[in-house]
């Protein structure tokens, strides 16, 4: 059966990312080469500060990090339409500065959000998956895979846990 993309859960609101809003360090572990059968991981730190937008029906997302001794900086725009209670999500980042073409779409439940996207990888079409784990709200967790099966079996390969930048509280 091939890939379908999720329906909002009823619970899906403008308000789902607020647990994001703030600055944070944060420990990444990233598999070294996807869908492969790598099995080496990266580990590194990073920082991410997201804002609001659009009187809440966005945010934005600013994601700093240094790969090889030189610096990168991403940045993910998060739309809520409000009709359909779906999250439409883009990346952006400095190694090719423009808008993603495969925004992952999808919406929180219980907690947990969702966001699915068809993609390519090295020619080969996927499935990704970003899911951000926002149960404990104050230590929230992405991980993102990717599915060479049409949606069958993931290969999670990029965990980031978050701990909230205490150097900036309540400067912001």
């Amino acid at each position: 059966m091939p890939f379908q993309f999720p329906v909002a859960s009823p619970t899906s609101s403008q308000n789902d990312f607020d647990f994001l809003v703030g600055s944070w360090e944060v420990r990444n572990r990233k598999l070294r080469d996807r869908l492969v059968g790598c099995q080496e991981w990266d580990e590194f730190s990073s920082r991410l500060q997201l804002r609001k937008a659009l009187l809440g029906k966005a945010n934005v997302e600013r994601y700093t990090a240094e790969f090889d001794g030189k610096p990168f900086e991403g940045m993910a725009v998060r739309l809520f339409d409000p009709q359909s209670r779906l999250w439409t999500i883009y990346w952006l980042d400095s190694n090719s500065p423009k808008m993603d073409p495969h925004p992952v779409v999808g919406s929180f439940d219980a907690g947990v959000g969702k966001f699915y996207a068809r993609d390519n990888l090295r020619g080969q079409d996927i499935v990704v998956i970003y899911q951000w784990d926002a149960r404990n709200p104050e230590a929230p967790i992405w991980s993102q895979a990717f599915s060479a099966d049409d949606g069958a079996n993931f290969e999670w390969n990029w965990i980031m846990t978050l701990s909230r930048d205490l150097s900036v509280v309540g400067s912001e």
